[in-house]
């Protein structure tokens, strides 16, 4: 049987970073975000294939994706126009904490991955900071997370992530391939049924986007 594969330098696992009760604040967060930028269903590009996860975004700046225009970051909701609302205080304090990064984050992806959903490795590479870490938060049902290195068939290795904790993707597993596997249903009540149905998993995940001015 082959070794485990150990993770790449960088990489830090903080599980249980968020209590109960600041794991419930982040999720009423969400929640008032969706009233202005609701939940979408982005697509792939070149294919138009719509992802198994559904999306918005905290910050100035936004994740999106579709068959047209491919990944970016935009200013605004693709569907309603509106601008993203502010980052909630306790996500730029996780920032300052744990990135090691001289300037606040950019953009703070919101995805909501249902019982079936899952995310094929992929590396976060379309920031132009390539250099800030990238900060994820898991809320609800538990996910298995694999992560490998900087080839896609490359070994990986695999970790489950529960309610309230952390991963920070920064040094040489920023540039490492990524995942989730699968959602395990029903192994968290943190989501409210009457605002997310069938339950599931919230991931924030921070991200810097541009390169900081010199001297900021």
């Amino acid at each position: 049987m082959p070794a485990p594969v150990s993770p790449p330098s960088g990489f830090r696992f903080l599980p249980g970073f968020f209590d109960r009760a600041a794991q419930m604040s982040l999720i009423e967060a969400v929640m008032a975000t969706t009233q202005s930028a609701p939940f979408w269903r982005p697509s792939m590009p070149r294919t138009g294939q719509p992802l198994s996860v559904k999306m918005t975004n905290f910050g100035p700046l936004g994740w999106v994706t579709d068959k047209a225009k491919g990944y970016r970051y935009e200013p605004a909701h693709p569907e309603t126009g509106a601008a993203w609302p502010d980052m909630p205080p306790a996500l730029l304090d996780l920032w300052h904490k744990v990135s090691d990064y001289p300037a606040p984050p950019e953009a703070c992806l919101v995805n909501w991955y249902g019982p079936d959903s899952k995310m094929g490795l992929h590396i976060d590479w379309d920031e132009e900071a390539t250099d800030a870490a990238v900060v994820s938060i898991s809320l609800g049902d538990k996910a298995r997370f694999r992560i490998g290195g900087p080839e896609r068939k490359g070994r990986t290795s695999s970790l489950v992530l529960s309610s309230g904790d952390v991963v920070v993707l920064g040094g040489d597993a920023r540039r490492c391939y990524h995942g989730v596997d699968r959602i395990y249903p029903c192994t968290s009540t943190l989501l409210p049924p009457e605002a997310f149905p069938g339950g599931g998993r919230i991931n924030l995940t921070l991200r810097r986007v541009t390169i900081p001015a010199m001297g900021t």
